[in-house]
């Protein structure tokens, strides 16, 4: 289990995002506003699927009606799909260590590319 709370660094800014459930194989962490939340879950089969999902929410003008604001939210998640035998978790990490840091490389070079649509 992951210590309680959880912090993530949103534009410099920490946010603490204190556990709100907690399942078999699951946990569930949220930010007193709600704006932000993590999920970190597992599912075990004939592999093992390990999520950690960031979601994210604002309150942001209308672009048709500029006098009103709405709610807009996105989601980045993490997904490790791993075969029960055949990789220690320290492979598995190293495997984890070299997509991260080839998408922050550079300032996160890759992942700004990415989300302007580049494949």
């Amino acid at each position: 289990m992951l210590a309680d709370p959880q912090s993530v660094t949103i534009n410099s800014v920490a946010q603490s995002l204190p556990a709100v459930a907690r399942g078999v194989n699951t946990s569930s962490y949220q930010k007193d506003d709600g704006l932000v939340s993590l999920t970190v879950s597992h599912i075990y089969g004939k592999r093992t699927r390990r999520t950690v999902r960031l979601n994210h929410s604002k309150i942001a003008a209308d672009p048709l009606i500029s006098s009103q604001n709405i709610k807009y939210s996105m989601s980045a998640y993490l997904v490790m799909d791993v075969p029960i035998t055949g990789y220690t978790v320290a492979e598995a990490k190293q495997i984890v260590d070299g997509l991260t840091a080839y998408l922050t490389a550079s300032s996160s070079a890759k992942v700004t590319s990415v989300l302007g649509g580049e494949s």
